[in-house]
């Protein structure tokens, strides 16, 4: 059977593709295990200092669920004996992720495709690409992906995105901080591999615990974060990364993470 969820090294990130074209690239319960399983793998591996997220093909990142008739493991049903919806899983373990995930959106992300988008760290789009949730059309609403886009989106542009079920433009996407970069679709790959090398030539060790320690503080308040943070400078100074980025800085080189 052909594997819906695909991974190969791009430098020294784990590029993960959904490889379901003939189906606009939709997820399904194999979709989100296998993704979840490149995740874990990624960071399994001590040489991959971040993750890419994309869609097999040209004419979509992720459709979202599956609406044919046909459809094998939609995520628009649940088992009773299992409490915990395999979308949701996938998001928290992409939550847990210690490792940036950057989205490459190579054409229409929508549903529970723009999800995945909102759930990753950063986000660079072709210019040709168009993002909504269009639910209301077929009688449902956002509802796993909502928590996640209202961490991302502006409250009113949410509210009319959720209710009108209309699209929005890669430019739209980009003035409401939905994306960080929009390039020409020749572009994209030029652009991400950019982007990459300003990630991968960091401290290994600050990203991991940075990520964690900003992923806490969002539930948090305020003093509840200050607690948190006044803590972890001081323990991430004591890592091998920080010791060698002081050393480097004195010395005026490129320090050598070991991720450590």
């Amino acid at each position: 059977m052909t594997e819906v969820v695909r991974s190969a090294m791009r430098g020294h990130a784990l590029e993960i593709t959904i490889d379901r074209p003939e189906r606009r690239n939709a997820i399904n319960e194999e979709v989100c295990a296998g993704i979840a399983a490149a995740i874990e793998a990624a960071e399994s591996n001590p040489d991959v200092r971040a993750i890419v997220l994309t869609g097999a093909g040209e004419q979509a990142f992720c459709a979202g669920g599956d609406l044919k008739p046909n459809a094998d493991g939609a995520p628009f049903t649940m088992e009773p004996h299992e409490p915990n919806h395999f979308v949701v899983k996938l998001f928290r373990r992409m939550q847990q992720c210690r490792l940036p995930i950057v989205a490459r959106i190579n054409g229409a992300a929508m549903a529970g495709g723009l999800g995945l988008v909102c759930a990753c760290d950063f986000a660079v789009a072709g210019e040709h690409v168009r993002f909504g949730v269009p639910e209301t059309r077929i009688g449902l609403f956002p509802m796993m992906i909502l928590p996640y886009m209202m961490r991302i989106i502006p409250r009113r542009k949410l509210m009319e995105m959720c209710i009108t079920g209309e699209l929005i433009t890669a430019d739209e996407a980009l003035a409401i901080g939905l994306v960080n970069y929009v390039v020409p679709a020749a572009e994209l790959d030029a652009k991400l591999d950019w982007l990459l090398a300003r990630i991968c030539d960091k401290s290994p060790t600050a990203i991991r615990i940075g990520k964690q320690v900003f992923h806490a503080i969002e539930d948090m308040t305020l003093d509840q974060s200050f607690e948190l943070t006044q803590v972890m400078l001081p323990v991430m100074a004591m890592s091998q990364d920080a010791k060698e980025g002081f050393a480097a800085f004195n010395e005026k080189r490129s320090p050598n993470w070991t991720g450590k």
